[in-house]
């Protein structure tokens, strides 16, 4: 089965911050956690996919880039987007289907935001998901913690299915590129 780890938004300005921005919840435990899956998926021979969201840092500089202590492998692939959708207006989906990936492993910035929609749009589209569970972050709402959020999503994304197709939440410590979806159907 063809696989792929889809490290959406961990940009340098998202994860730090800025002025205006405060950084993600437990941004160097994140950090560490992507650099991990991003090494379990070179040795399972996954694909490994970057997103970056062109409204951070106005999609110029340093603040624009991948983290900087984020090991990005030379045959990884970098695609820029200018929705929450990970898929909307960007080569993503033509790229999976071509590669004949089944199943996602997905991480990043921000939960609520473009790692929920990507989650759930993958579902739609016929790949299964694996959620990092403590490989997701994001930031106080008025209304929320950043953890809250983030553990509220953990819970209601583990299991949501689009009935063929769903995703289930593992910690970075699992063997994420062993997908548990077939136990489930």
């Amino acid at each position: 089965m063809k696989q792929a780890l889809l490290v959406i938004d961990a940009q340098q300005e998202l994860i730090e911050g800025n002025e205006d921005e405060k950084c993600v919840f437990q941004k160097e435990k994140l950090v560490k956690q992507i650099n991990l899956v991003i090494d379990k998926a070179i040795e399972s021979d996954s694909f490994i996919v970057f997103i970056r969201d062109k409204d951070v840092a106005e999609g110029k500089g340093e603040g624009f880039q991948t983290h900087r202590d984020i090991t990005i492998p030379a045959d990884a692939k970098v695609f820029d987007k200018e929705a929450t959708n990970s898929f909307h207006g960007t080569p993503l989906l033509n790229y999976l289907t071509e590669k004949k990936v089944e199943h996602l492993v997905i991480m990043g910035c921000k939960t609520e935001h473009c790692v929920d929609t990507a989650v759930r749009t993958a579902t739609v589209n016929h790949f299964d998901v694996t959620l990092v569970q403590d490989g997701h972050s994001t930031t106080d709402s008025a209304t929320l913690s950043a953890e809250q959020i983030i553990m509220h999503h953990n819970e209601i994304l583990d299991g949501h299915y689009n009935v063929e197709h769903f995703s289930d939440v593992r910690g970075a410590q699992e063997d994420l590129f062993q997908p548990r979806h077939n136990d489930y159907r």
